[in-house]
């Protein structure tokens, strides 16, 4: 199972990582968070994490 985290410090809400990966991060007062970290595939996950435009997600296998 991949560690997946979202840095609330970094994070601008833009959304692009529960675009891509709706089963796996939601949106918590503006932010994203990760809500099942086994949601989708790992190469989903990481889709998800180099789409985000401040590099707030990391993915650790």
């Amino acid at each position: 199972m991949a560690k997946v985290t979202v840095d609330q410090s970094t994070c601008i809400g833009c959304e692009v990582c529960v675009d891509t990966a709706p089963d796996v991060f939601e949106m918590v007062d503006g932010k994203a968070q990760v809500k099942n970290p086994d949601g989708a595939p790992i190469d989903v996950i990481k889709e998800a994490a180099e789409a985000c435009p401040t590099e707030s997600i990391k993915v650790e296998e």
